[in-house]
């Protein structure tokens, strides 16, 4: 259970009276004034305003600085009444600027000082001196360090908020990315064959159930990629779920350009070089920006044919989507609002890799992927738009 400051302020006076009861009847005993009643008196209003230190730390340091120096020139024993008179020091170190506490720090060596020019003996006063400057020095230097501490957790905890605020931001971002290839895609094709089954629905009924069971298998498996997100969006850290779904990667490819084929859209997809297991970040990278690609086909070069091209290489793996449509349409290059081409560059990065995307001097549009699948390897290229 964590006290509040008062009460902490409170115990801490009540520790003070306890120790008076305990020193102040052996003052006679090393040459002061036995403490009597009036002495008493004075001691517990130097005591007294500790217990609002915490409220007003500068107030009260100074109040109890004067109270004690009453104390003090009445002749009775310093060292009974010190330990308030320090409290005030911590705490006005503990809260204040340096330049404030050290003239709190220097007043209260003064009245230490002036207490030993008080006693009989004067061969003391150079011993006073020291443990006066050496132990308010000592408190300052706490109080300072404590200071510094808090501070520096402060902005620890400040610095902390302002990552988790960064983190929501970017997480935020990466499911928008990742609904934007999830939904997007497959969207594109059910609109595609929904137009055709609508178009060929009474002249050739064939074609419009083909239509239908593209849209079936499309939905479903949009949906099943949507779960497989949901649950890992809901999955707690310690808890240990997994998705019972594979991520998307490489393999599932050829089922893609499947789906984009039965879209009207022709699709080539070839495959050189050795096939091996890859990263499953690298195979999802290399998945979605083929899955964007070829929905920026079906939404802006419907009447274009395409060609999709996985090369495997000895340290990396290179992906590229074509396709032969006539022109430039500016949203295949900048479409405002839109993740898409953000997405691909943002993925490609992730993963070490470079991307291009733009229009090909040939005519058509491009886009070309090259991600490495060691740690050693640096694959060639810049990430660059054509």
């Amino acid at each position: 259970m964590r006290l509040r400051p008062f009460t902490v302020d409170v115990l801490l006076a009540l520790g003070q009276v306890a120790l008076l009861a305990l020193v102040g009847p052996e003052a006679s005993a090393v040459g002061w004034s036995e403490l009597d009643l009036r002495g008493y008196g004075i001691a517990l209003l130097v005591i007294a305003p500790t217990m609002f230190r915490s409220k007003a730390p500068l107030l009260v340091c100074l109040v109890t600085y004067g109270i004690w120096t009453v104390y003090v020139l009445a002749g009775y024993w310093p060292v009974a009444t010190s330990f308030g008179p320090m409290i005030c020091l911590y705490t006005v170190a503990l809260q204040r600027q340096t330049r404030t506490t050290g003239v709190c720090a220097a007043l209260l060596s003064a009245i230490w000082v002036l207490g030993s020019l008080l006693e009989d003996d004067p061969t003391s006063v150079p011993t006073v001196v020291t443990q006066a400057v050496g132990v308010n020095a000592l408190v300052w230097r706490m109080g300072y360090l404590a200071r510094r501490s808090t501070e520096f957790a402060r902005r620890t905890r400040a610095e902390q908020q302002e990552r988790a605020r960064h983190a929501v931001v970017e997480e935020r971002g990466r499911i928008a990315r990742e609904l934007h290839d999830v939904v997007a895609h497959h969207m594109s094709v059910i609109s595609v064959q929904a137009g055709l089954a609508k178009f060929v629905f009474d002249s050739d009924a064939e074609t419009a159930r083909t239509a239908l069971g593209t849209i079936s298998g499309t939905s479903t498996e949009a949906l099943e990629e949507m779960r497989r997100m949901l649950r890992v969006l809901r999955a707690q850290d310690d808890d240990g779920e997994v998705p019972d779904a594979p991520m998307p990667g490489l393999a599932r490819i050829g089922d893609m350009t499947d789906r984009v084929r039965a879209g009207g859209v022709p699709v080539e997809f070839r495959v050189t070089g050795t096939p091996r297991p890859i990263a499953p970040g690298v195979e999802l990278c290399a998945y979605r920006v083929v899955q964007e690609a070829l929905t920026n086909v079906l939404k802006h070069a419907r009447q274009a044919s395409a060609t999709v091209e996985l090369h495997y290489r000895r340290d990396y793996i290179e992906v590229s989507v074509t396709d032969n449509g006539e022109g430039v349409i500016p949203d295949r290059v900048r479409s405002p609002g839109g993740h898409g081409l953000i997405g691909m560059r943002e993925r490609a990065k992730l993963y070490g890799g470079s991307i291009s995307i733009g229009p090909r001097s040939v005519g058509g549009f491009a886009v070309r992927l090259t991600l490495p699948t060691s740690a050693r390897a640096a694959p060639p290229g810049d990430d660059t738009t054509e």
